[in-house]
Order: C-alpha cells, then structure tokens, then sequence
C-alpha cells in the first residue's frame, strides 16, 4: 500500500523530496485502503498505476475521503 501512495505523490504535481516527508501518508493510507481492497482486490498484484487506475475508473463508487485523496494529489 505504501507504494500505492508513492505513487499517487509521483503522478501529483512535481514536489521538493522534502515535503514528501511530511505529507501525510499514514491518512491517505487509511483513507483509500477499504477502497483498494473493495474495488481493487483483484489488481493488488498488478502495480501501482494498475490500483491507481482502478481507483479513477471507480471514483464515483470511491468514500469521501478516499476521493478527497485523489483530488488532493491531482487525480
């Protein structure tokens, strides 16, 4: 899972590796796990682009806070 936020921050808007220290992973983490392991179960072993995906392709299905993730890392 830890990859699959590394990836979120990756594709985001370019940042300082600095304030990738302290941009609050462990939220993000929480906030989209249910939704990874509801929509993207099957995926988990195919990569991070491949759960980011799957997470665009669901975002109308996707929790608040999960969705509040996306947009907060430009998805």
């Amino acid at each position: 899972m830890h990859k699959f936020l590394l990836t979120l921050f990756l594709l985001s808007v370019p940042v300082p590796i600095s304030a990738l220290a302290h941009s609050g992973t462990d939220q993000d983490e929480k906030a989209c796990t249910p939704d990874v392991q509801r929509f993207c179960r099957k995926l988990m072993d195919q990569g991070d682009f491949t759960i980011l995906a799957c997470l665009k392709e669901n975002r109308p299905k996707l929790s608040n806070a999960c969705r509040q993730v996306l947009v907060g890392h430009g998805q």
